[in-house]
Parts: structure tokens; sequence; C-alpha cells
């Protein structure tokens, strides 16, 4: 059931929402989402918080979800690997949005959709039991201690995010801050999850059908490892 709006506490956002100047071809790719994003997700769109239905958007195949795109690698990547699959990636950086659109428009993929904004207000809309499988790949680490309640492993993000995967859905998370990783250990588990790692190479490793974005190549050039964190969620008792 959709919260009710008037008892929702005022959320903050942090984080950049614009970038640098957007080229003339990216302004025309954000044209695309009137396609390809998704509607009645913000509270100004969908007040009332009526639920998304994932089923009419994507005529009823498995959904999978990708919290903070980036600029989109991913995402695309996994659409072309799984066409009978639906990809809902979040992400409120305008730039990266744009960057996506256009990576959709040249692949042709058909499988995606986008939802521009905050994954709080997605979470809201979304139907309990309703995706699949989640990834969050190198999110915004948030370095100083007093900002570490704005990262996604926090209840705050966490709670409502393993309301809406199935049981026994798989969810990914790639960083390269260790404490990140020691946060996401402390925080994963107590939203419902277990870890599936049982030798080093669980987290040292990509995944197999991983793609290595321009973030995670920033970060090996900068001397950083990446840790590849693999969670899923516990059946409930």
């Amino acid at each position: 059931m959709a919260s009710d709006p008037s008892k929702r506490a005022h959320r903050n956002f942090y984080g950049r929402i614009r970038g640098k100047a957007l080229k003339p071809a990216q302004k025309r790719y954000l044209e695309d989402l009137v396609h390809l994003g998704l509607t009645n997700v913000t509270p100004d769109e969908n007040p009332d918080r009526t639920p998304l239905d994932p089923n009419e958007v994507f005529e009823g195949k498995p959904v999978w979800l990708e919290i903070g795109f980036g600029s989109g690698e991913h995402i695309v990547h996994q659409a072309a690997q799984n066409p009978d699959i639906g990809f809902i990636g979040c992400e409120p950086y305008v730039n990266g949005v744009a960057t996506l659109l256009g990576k959709i428009k040249k692949s042709g993929l058909s499988n995606i959709r986008v939802h521009p904004g905050d994954a709080r207000d997605l979470m809201d809309v979304l139907p309990t039991g309703s995706v699949a499988k989640a990834f969050l790949l190198y999110p915004d680490p948030w370095p100083k201690a007093r900002h570490h309640r704005r990262r996604f492993v926090t209840d705050e993000h966490l709670t409502p995010l393993a309301d809406k995967l199935v049981d026994g859905a798989q969810f990914r998370i790639a960083t390269d801050i260790p404490d990140y990783v020691r946060q996401a250990l402390e925080e994963v588990p107590k939203a419902g999850f277990h870890w599936l790692a049982e030798h080093p190479n669980d987290w040292r490793k990509p995944w197999g059908d991983w793609l290595s974005t321009r973030y995670e190549q920033k970060a090996l050039r900068e001397g950083r490892t990446p840790h590849y964190l693999t969670f899923r969620k516990s059946p409930k008792l």
C-alpha cells in the first residue's frame, strides 16, 4: 500500500542534479523521456502515491532495477544481454540521464525505462515484490563521517528496497571505498539480506556478466581496489 503523502516527512536531497551545460545532442536525447521516462512517480505527478504497475510498463517481464546508473554503460550492457528482462534505471543527475538516453537510442534497446529523480520517490510507488534483481554500482561515497547517513546503505533506503524485491532476489553492490564496504556489510543484512560470499574471490572478482564502467576504470587508475558484494534477500519467516 502506498504511504500517506500527508504523513511522509520532507526529504532532503543531497548531491548534484546538473553538471556542465548540456550539448545540443544531449538536449535532444532528453526529449526521449516522453517515451522512456516513467510517469506518475514524483510527488508532484502523483501526490496520492498511486502504485506503478511494472507489468503494464514491461508487458509482464521480470524487472531489474539499477539505482544510480551514472553514464548508463552497465544498464545498457545488461539490457542487451537480457532482452526478456525489463530494466528501470534511477538517476537524478541530468547529464547522466541524457547520456543514457543517447546510448539507448544508438543501441535500439526497448527494454529500459528511466526515472530521472530520487530513488526514494520510485520506492514509494513500486509494488511489494515487484523487482527481481537490484544493482547499486559505485554509489556516491559521502566520505565524511558526518555524511554517512546520506549513503544509500542506510535503513531509509534499504528497508523500502527489500520490500520491493522478491524473496531470493540478488542485490549487487560495487564500490572502491573500504568504509562503504564496511557500512554495507553492517547495514544490508539488517534489512533482510544475507551476504553470499564464501571465499575472498567472491568479493574480489567481478560478476561473470560484469561490464567495467568508467567510474571503475578511474578507481583502478587511481590505485583503489573495487569490491563486489552480492546479497540475497532472505524469505520472510
